[in-house]
């Protein structure tokens, strides 16, 4: 029996991270493709799993949930990661390029999200990924969200960039990563 006063903290609150200092939930939404941009930076090395991607044909939304990469943090010196959760409306079709879908457990990392313009405003968003791989989304317009869905915890070390010549990043070479 204990006789600490300390109440104990349940397996499930033990997962959960502690806020770091002033850390603020980002919330975006993309109507444009300025918009998606920022998105699309914010984004810059999120991982995801293959089964974090959702696809409801019925309600015309595609959700991904993502480890991201706090940049925005670590620029003021609190190197951090935080679920993230992406969700596109108004996709009329999901195609991908090279993704293993019967894999859930497969990771993927993302570079970048670019739009290709068709009839105005539809088009389609690409989510491009490391080593080729991409998903494309044929939308009617640009209809995004990207939401911060927890808390941050510190991140065990910082995404490498590597150069055409094969040198890393500055980014890459700080601390706390």
């Amino acid at each position: 029996m204990s006789t600490s006063s300390q109440p104990k903290e349940s397996p499930s609150q033990a997962l959960v991270p502690a806020p770091s200092a002033g850390a603020k939930p980002l919330r975006l939404l993309a109507q444009d493709m300025d918009d998606l941009l920022v998105i699309s930076a914010a984004l810059q090395d999120a991982i995801a799993h293959v089964g974090d991607i959702r696809f409801e044909p019925g309600s015309r939304t595609l959700t991904v949930l993502f480890n991201r990469y706090r940049w925005e943090a670590c620029e003021l010196g609190a190197c951090e990661r935080v679920v993230a959760a992406l969700q596109f409306g108004d996709v009329a079709r999901l195609r991908h390029k090279g993704l293993r879908t019967e894999d859930k457990g497969a990771l993927v990392s993302v570079l970048a999200l670019s739009f290709e313009a068709l009839e105005p405003p539809g088009g389609v968003i690409l989510l491009h990924f490391a080593d080729g791989l991409e998903l494309r989304l044929d939308v009617d317009c640009i209809d995004a969200v990207l939401a911060d869905v927890s808390d941050p915890w510190p991140a065990t070390r910082a995404p490498i960039h590597i150069d055409a010549e094969g040198a890393a990043s500055a980014a890459a070479l700080g601390e706390g990563g």
